[in-house]
C-alpha cells in the first residue's frame, strides 16, 4: 500500500506523483529538443580541443572526418523503428492485440499486463513495444467491464523503452560492439569485437532483466488507482474508437492488382526465409542474431507476411517513417562528437577521451566501476537522450576506463545499457511516440512512471555491482 499512497492511488495524487507532474511541466517549457543538446556537444567537444591545444584546423577537419563515419550504423537503427512499427501495426497483430485485451479481470491486473507485455515485446525490438503497448492499451480501454486509468496504463506501456529495451536485442550499444562493419575505428581499436555471448546473452544480464521485468510489474500493479480513483480514456476525454477496418481498397485501375494480390508478398518472403536458413545452417546462430543487417532483414519479411499486400505494408512504413528523423539528424553530429573526442589530440599528444578515461580510472576499481559508470551514465542519458548515438561518444573512454581496471568489457556495455534506461522514465523526448498514439501528454504518465525511476534506481545499480562477472 506504500507504493500506491506514493503514487497517487488514494484519490489524490501522492508528493512524488505531484513532483513528477510539475517537473515535466517545467520540461515542456523549458527543456529544449534533443538535438539542441546535440549541437552544443559538438560545440563543447571542439571548445575542449581548443583548450587542451589542439589547433583549429585539426578541430575542424575531426569535426568533417567524423560526420559521416555512422552511416550504417544509422540506417540500420531507422530500420529498427520503422521495421517495429511497421510489424506491430500489422492486421494480425492488431488482432493479436484485441485478444490480449480481453486477459485482465480487474483495472489494475490490466495495468500490469501491460507493463508485462510491453517489456517482453522490448526485449525484441523497442520500437514494437512502443507501439504494441499503445494500441494494447487503447483497446483495454474500449472495455466497459473494467475500470483501467487511462495514465497508468500508458505509462506501464512505456516501462518497455523505460526499464528493459536495452537488455534485449535493439540494444544499440551490444549491437554496435557486436558488428565490425558498424563499429567505428575510435571503438574497434580500444574494444575490437564483443559478441552478444559476452553483453545481453550473459547469464547475469538475463537475471538483471527478469528482476527488472518482476519489480516493474509488481510498482505498475501497486501504483495503478484502484477503480474509485482511476481516470478512464472517457474521463480525460480521449477517443479509443478506432475506425471500421474494412476490406481493402478494391483496384481502380489494372495497376494496382500488383498493389493489392498476396502472391508478390509471398514470393518476397519466401525468398528472404530462405536466405535465413541458410544463415543459420552456416553460421553460429547468435553471429546471425547479433547481425543487425539480418535482424531487420527478419522484422521486413516479417512485416511483409503478416500485412499480406505491397499497399498495407507501404502505408505502414509511411507512418512509420517521420519516428526516425531524430536519428537521421542526430547520429551524424554524434559521428563528429566521436572523431572529435578520440582522434584530435591535444599539446601534450592525448585526447580528450584520453584525460576522460584517467578519470573514472581515479574515481573507481574494479568493484565500484560499475556503480560509478551506472551513475555517470543513467545523468547523462537524461542530457542526451540517444541510446545508439551516446554509446558513440561514451565508448572510447568508458571501455579504457574498463580496462585499465580489468573489469569486464561485456559488462560494462550492460552496464551503459541498464542504466541508459533510466533517464527515459522522467525524459518527455522517449514518450512522444507513445503519446501521440494514446493521446496523452506526458504530463499524463509521469507521475507514473517517475515512481518507477524511483525504486529503479538503487534497484538497478545494487544489481549492476551484485552480479558484476570476472574479467
Amino acid at each position: 500500500m506504500a507504493i500506491n499512497k506514493m503514487a497517487g492511488g488514494t484519490g489524490e495524487e501522492g508528493m512524488l506523483a505531484r513532483g513528477a507532474i510539475a517537473f515535466t511541466r517545467w520540461a515542456e517549457t523549458w527543456f529544449p529538443d534533443a538535438f539542441v543538446f546535440v549541437v552544443l556537444g559538438v560545440i563543447i567537444v571542439a571548445a575542449g580541443n581548443l583548450a587542451t591545444g589542439a589547433p583549429v584546423g585539426a578541430v575542424a577537419t575531426g569535426v568533417g572526418d567524423g560526420f559521416w563515419s555512422l552511416i550504417p550504423f544509422t540506417i540500420q537503427m531507422s530500420m529498427v523503428v520503422i521495421t517495429g512499427y511497421v510489424v506491430a501495426s500489422s492486421p494480425p497483430v492488431l488482432r493479436l492485440i484485441e485478444w490480449l485485451a480481453r486477459v485482465p479481470a480487474t483495472g489494475r491486473g490490466a495495468v500490469a499486463f501491460v507493463a508485462f507485455v510491453s517489456m517482453a515485446a522490448s526485449y525484441l525490438n523497442y520500437a514494437l513495444s512502443l507501439v504494441l503497448g499503445a494500441l494494447l492499451v487503447r483497446a483495454l480501454a474500449r472495455r466497459r467491464d473494467i475500470r483501467v486509468d487511462y495514465r497508468a496504463a500508458g505509462a506501464a506501456a512505456y516501462l518497455g523503452l523505460g526499464a528493459t529495451w536495452a537488455l534485449g536485442l535493439s540494444s544499440s550499444a551490444a549491437m554496435l560492439q557486436a558488428n565490425p562493419a558498424s563499429l567505428p575505428k575510435a571503438v574497434a581499436d580500444i574494444t575490437g569485437v564483443i559478441p552478444l555471448s559476452q553483453t545481453i546473452f550473459l547469464w547475469q544480464s538475463m537475471v538483471m532483466g527478469l528482476v527488472i521485468l518482476l519489480a516493474s510489474v509488481a510498482i505498475a500493479y501497486y501504483s495503478a488507482p484502484g477503480d474509485a480513483q482511476a481516470r478512464t480514456a472517457a474521463d480525460l476525454g480521449v477517443d479509443v474508437t478506432e475506425a471500421a477496418s474494412g476490406k481493402a481498397d478494391g483496384p481502380t485501375r489494372p495497376g494496382d492488382w500488383l498493389e493489392l494480390t498476396p502472391i508478390l508478398p509471398l514470393i518476397i518472403v519466401a525468398l528472404g526465409a530462405g536466405f535465413l536458413v541458410h544463415e543459420f545452417q552456416n553460421k553460429p546462430a547468435l553471429s546471425v542474431i547479433s547481425n543487425l543487417n539480418t535482424y531487420n532483414f527478419f522484422f521486413i519479411m516479417l512485416g511483409l507476411l503478416l500485412h499480406g499486400r505491397l499497399r498495407s505494408f507501404l502505408t505502414a512504413v509511411s507512418k512509420a517513417v517521420p519516428s526516425t528523423a531524430g536519428v537521421l539528424i542526430q547520429f551524424p553530429f554524434y559521428g563528429a562528437i566521436a572523431q572529435l573526442l578520440t582522434q584530435v589530440p591535444g599539446a601534450d599528444g592525448q585526447s580528450i577521451s584520453h584525460h576522460l578515461a584517467h578519470l573514472f580510472v581515479s574515481l573507481a576499481n574494479g568493484g565500484t566501476f560499475p556503480v560509478v559508470i551506472g551513475v555517470y551514465s543513467a545523468i547523462l542519458g537524461f542530457l542526451v537522450p540517444s541510446g545508439g548515438g551516446k554509446w558513440i561518444i561514451e565508448a572510447p573512454y568508458v571501455m579504457q576506463a574498463a580496462i585499465d581496471v580489468n573489469a569486464h568489457k561485456g559488462w560494462a556495455v550492460q552496464v551503459y545499457n541498464a542504466a541508459e534506461a533510466l533517464p527515459n522514465l522522467i525524459n518527455p523526448f522517449w514518450m512522444l511516440p507513445l503519446l501521440g498514439v494514446l493521446g496523452l501528454k506526458a504530463k499524463d504518465i509521469v507521475g507514473f512512471s517517475f515512481t518507477q525511476l524511483l525504486f529503479h534506481l538503487p534497484l538497478v545499480l545494487f544489481l549492476l555491482w551484485l552480479l558484476a562477472p570476472a574479467p
